[in-house]
């Protein structure tokens, strides 16, 4: 008797590819193994007129010969097989793309890093003894066009190995005024910023912190501050300017526009005294 077999598809949950199923063709009926999950069933596929016959068994595997069974058996096996490889190319998926995820938050944290440059020696170049020359406006943002020059010297120390600096500032105007000043530095490792405190000996309070960080060798600093006339809210900068040289330059400025114009009230131009004694004058 001449037997032919046909390759057909079935699909599965479990590939993204269609299961390979086994169908045996015989003159008066046919037999199918299928696949679903990890049971395997013999399915009897029969024509209308079979179902009818005398002697008809459930079983179609009762039915075939021992060597149909054997060929069937061995079908089941490779599609078993073939579903075993899917289940575990489908469980290592997640995995793989797990895996692609990390690496590329390592490459994008790595590229992160280098991007976000260390400042914590940013203020390195104030570390020392200075002479300073400062111009004052009188009256900020009121139109007054006043200055007054003052002469005096500053020291900058290290604190907490360079991630604090504290510097005393004390400058004295011929007319008689008298600033005596101290600068907190506070460096954030995490953001990257400083965070600048003021007070000054007749307030005896630390102000709010300017916060801000150097780009290309110039440093920028903000704030909010009631410092305008009447006690107005303003914003206040501070640039640092030449901190690769021996004559640093700084300027604050004050905003009541939100940043729109700047004017600035402070000017200080500094030289360094090789002299570091380590007290003000």
């Amino acid at each position: 008797m001449n037997s032919k077999w046909h390759i057909v598809s079935h699909q599965s949950g479990y590939c993204d590819r269609p299961l390979v199923g086994l169908v045996f063709l015989r003159d008066d009926e046919r037999f199918g193994v299928v696949q679903s999950g990890m049971l395997e069933t013999a399915v009897d596929i029969v024509t209308p007129d079979l179902r009818h016959r005398e002697g008809w068994r459930s079983s179609p595997l009762n039915r075939m010969t021992d060597k149909t069974k054997g060929a069937v058996m061995d079908a089941v096996k490779n599609i078993r097989a073939y579903l075993l490889v899917c289940s575990l190319v489908a469980a290592l998926q997640p995995f793989q793309g797990l895996a692609q995820q990390n690496s590329d938050a390592a490459k994008n944290s790595v590229q992160h890093t280098s991007a976000e440059r260390e400042g914590q020696h940013d203020f390195d170049f104030e570390l020392g003894t200075w002479k300073i020359h400062l111009n004052r406006l009188v009256h900020p943002l009121t139109g007054s066009t006043t200055w007054v020059e003052f002469e005096g010297t500053s020291v900058t120390r290290k604190v907490w190995d360079g991630r604090a600096q504290l510097e005393e500032f004390e400058t004295d105007s011929p007319a008689g005024c008298h600033i005596e000043g101290l600068t907190l530095r506070l460096y954030d490792p995490q953001t990257h910023q400083w965070s600048l405190y003021w007070a000054t000996s007749k307030s005896g309070t630390m102000g709010v912190p300017t916060i801000g960080e150097f780009k290309d060798g110039r440093g920028e600093f903000y704030d909010t501050e009631p410092s305008g006339p009447n006690g107005r809210a303003i914003l206040v900068r501070f640039i640092w300017s030449k901190t690769n040289t021996n004559s640093p330059h700084f300027e604050q400025s004050f905003s009541e526009d939100g940043g729109k114009t700047w004017e600035v009230n402070w000017i200080t131009d500094q030289t360094r005294i090789n002299d570091e004694s380590g007290k003000t004058r």
